[in-house]
């Protein structure tokens, strides 16, 4: 693996460097990004984590409103985030990964600095202030768009630029969970969706190095600290793959869930945008008084469920209110990330299936939190579909090898659970609610490409009055198959093809009295700011004359051959 590490990196040694740039931009972000997240919570709660107090207590800051600031908060981070978001940079909203993957697969990887600045600050108040997401999504955006901000000065082809937005993603992710090898692999997997060796190369330098930051400032431990867990048989191995199967329905649930409280909360709001967040922020507020540990990330409920110190009811009471309360807080226009949601989900719900089984299987008591770990990764696969990242992330958060083999089959059963149930990822169905579809490959940068952007100019005209046979010496001459035909006030009348004007010329239809209006055929006109997306069946359709016109008010403007189109495809 060395030499061709090394072979990639001489013939790329500028893509190389910036991916270290971005690495070390990205660590030192995600440190400071977590930084932002206890200070808010510190400031919200008076708590550097409110999920893992008991009891309900007060902030000390107002103490006469006793547990219920938490019906306040977060309309009051609302209030701030709200209008942040709104004026600065709407890409914030919402959990960020997807608007990643829409930047590198239909835009070639441009994402504006100021997404870095305003998603760090909105995310921070976010979770700070109660709302139940995750910090890896926004660390995600936030390296990406440090990595599309440096490829951009430099000047970097656009498929480096690409990249690079995947660098300060596994760079991100790496810093963020002491994780180096899975933010390589969810960079590959979900950024980029390919395993190109330079991508590869580049994305690893820029994992180590963020990595490498983030232990020296952070410490080298792993993310959660846990007892060790084994298999005692391989019978056992049948109930993980009964696991994988149920969590891959859990994590399409969780999805659906997402989007239709989404949708929910987009039909219900009828007043300003930047308002929002601070008047949904009172639904969450109720939420999280009812049941505290939802406030913010979650890991320490996360290790609490694991470690077994939860019954089955209360856990699977929290699997229905994680989604739920994160599913709120997002389609309030919250900034956050489901990553982690989803590992807290699959740690309740893996850690409730463990204890069933305990109860079933006497033998098998006290093995819950095996079945919570495995329970995290199959979620997260089912909500993702990243097998790989899945896999490999559970592994280095929790150092268990032990576990590695339960953990692998339970992926690939709720990956493929989660195949057969849905269509879409929870990332991905995004993007389809916004006619994106990067399951087509064929149709790559269709859904943002105009047909004004790939036209030629207009061929020579013809004249309705001209005679066919004039018309049709006309083609042959200039060797095409058709010609649009203009009318004396410029406005396009239709196209004659050189096959309807051999045939006229055969016919009676060819004496010296027929003209090119006889025989012109009416033609679909495009309008340049149509999307190629839009146009494709129309182009199919004009398979036979190689061409379609494009008119902007009446008027003839260009020419869009299918040529063009295939070259856009192959593009």
């Amino acid at each position: 693996m060395r030499s061709w590490l090394q072979g990639a990196a001489a013939g790329s040694a500028p893509l190389m460097a910036a991916a270290v740039v971005v690495g070390a931009g990205a660590g030192l972000a995600a440190v400071a990004f977590r930084w932002l997240v206890q200070t808010a919570t510190l400031l919200f709660t008076g708590t550097p984590d409110y999920a893992a107090t008991s009891g309900h207590p007060a902030n000390p800051w107002v103490p006469w409103l006793g547990g219920a600031f938490v019906i306040l908060a977060p309309a009051v981070g609302g209030l701030i985030y709200g209008p942040l978001v709104h004026r600065f940079a709407r890409e914030a909203r919402g959990h960020g990964v997807p608007e990643v993957m829409y930047a590198v697969a239909r835009k070639g990887g441009p994402i504006p600095g100021r997404v870095a600045v305003v998603k760090a600050l909105a995310s921070a108040i976010t979770i700070g202030s109660g709302g139940s997401v995750g910090r890896e999504g926004p660390i995600v955006q936030i390296g990406s768009a440090l990595g599309s901000t440096l490829g951009r000065i430099t000047r970097m082809p656009e498929n480096q630029l690409r990249t690079l937005v995947a660098c300060g993603a596994a760079g991100g992710i790496a810093a963020t969970f002491n994780a180096p090898i899975a933010g390589v692999f969810f960079a590959l997997e979900l950024i980029l969706r390919n395993f190109a060796t330079r991508s590869f190369a580049a994305v690893m330098l820029s994992s180590i190095t963020a990595s490498v930051i983030a232990r020296s400032i952070l410490g080298d431990h792993p993310f959660l600290t846990l007892p060790s867990f084994s298999i005692a048989r391989p019978s056992e191995y049948l109930l993980f793959m009964a696991l994988g199967l149920a969590a891959g329905a859990v994590g399409v649930l969780f999805s659906r869930i997402l989007y239709a409280i989404e949708d929910l909360c987009d039909r219900a709001w009828r007043w300003p945008e930047w308002a929002r967040p601070a008047v949904g922020g009172l639904l969450v507020g109720l939420v999280l008084f009812a049941l505290p540990q939802l406030y913010g990330v979650g890991y320490p409920v996360l290790e609490a469920s694991i470690a077994g110190k939860y019954a089955i009811g209360f856990l699977l009471l929290l699997v229905i209110a994680k989604i739920v309360a994160t599913s709120l807080t997002i389609g309030i226009g919250g900034s956050g990330g489901v990553f982690a949601p989803s590992l807290v989900v699959g740690a309740a719900f893996g850690a409730a299936a463990g204890q069933a089984i305990g109860l079933a299987v006497p033998d098998l008591a006290g093995q819950s939190g095996a079945f919570a770990l495995v329970g995290m990764a199959a979620v997260f696969a089912g909500a993702t579909r990243a097998p790989i990242t899945a896999g490999l992330i559970l592994f280095e958060l929790t150092g268990e090898y032990s576990i590695i083999l339960p953990l692998l089959l339970a992926v690939i059963v709720a990956t493929g659970t989660s195949r057969l149930l849905s269509r879409d990822t929870i990332y991905t169905r995004k993007l389809t609610r916004r006619g994106v579809d990067l399951h087509d490959p064929a149709r790559r940068g269709f859904a943002t490409t105009r047909v004004g952007d790939v036209m030629a100019d207009p061929p020579p005209t013809l004249a309705p009055d001209q005679a066919a046979g004039e018309a049709f010496a006309t083609l042959a001459d200039a060797r095409r198959r058709s010609a649009p035909v203009i009318g004396p006030d410029g406005e396009l009348i239709g196209i004659l093809t050189a096959a309807d004007a051999a045939q006229a010329l055969a016919t009676d239809e060819g004496s010296a009295s027929a003209t090119v209006e006889h025989i012109t055929v009416r033609a679909t006109a495009l309008a340049p700011d149509q999307h190629l997306s839009t146009v494709l069946d129309d182009v199919v359709d004009a398979a036979a004359t190689d061409d379609l016109p494009v008119v902007s008010e009446g008027r003839l403007v260009g020419w869009l051959h299918t040529t063009d189109v295939l070259r856009a495809v192959t593009r």
